[in-house]
């Protein structure tokens, strides 16, 4: 019995983490916003011109269903961009939304390569894929800084 007692102390951060683990695993994914933002600063055409081939944009842009899955290009720079078949105007946004699961590539002015990929992936299952999307995206929170 007194055993019992001094191993509380190892048993309820183990049951506290536990539980953690299980919320994670199964609580629904929610999102203030279903919108994926990425802007095109301003001289980023200049920069381009200038012979500077630093991408401004990620070149592979994954998206998850039912969490963020509009993809939103705001064009800060001065000169309109082109991604894929739309012209993005300066000062302009564009919302393009996914409603099925798909790998999509897109010419784009912003990009050195002159091209994007964006994934759109399923909705993380409960269990395991579900842990698994939240802590790939915890790691990438925190490697952004």
């Amino acid at each position: 019995m007194q055993r019992l007692r001094r191993s509380w102390k190892w048993w309820l951060p183990a049951a506290c983490v536990a539980g953690l683990l299980a919320w994670a695993a199964l609580a629904p994914i929610a999102a203030a916003s279903r919108d994926a933002l990425f802007e095109i600063p301003k001289g980023t055409w200049t920069r381009r011109m200038a012979g500077d081939l630093v991408d401004i944009l990620p070149q592979q842009i994954v998206l998850t269903l039912g969490v963020n899955d509009t993809l939103l290009l705001r064009n800060r720079d001065t000169v309109p961009q082109v991604f894929g078949p739309v012209l993005i105007m300066p000062g302009q946004d564009f919302r393009l939304p996914f409603d099925t699961v798909s790998v999509n590539e897109f010419n784009c002015t912003a990009h050195a390569s002159g091209s994007m990929k964006v994934v759109v992936e399923p909705y993380p299952a409960p269990g395991l894929p579900r842990l698994q999307w939240r802590l790939a995206h915890i790691k990438e929170a925190i490697s952004r800084g």
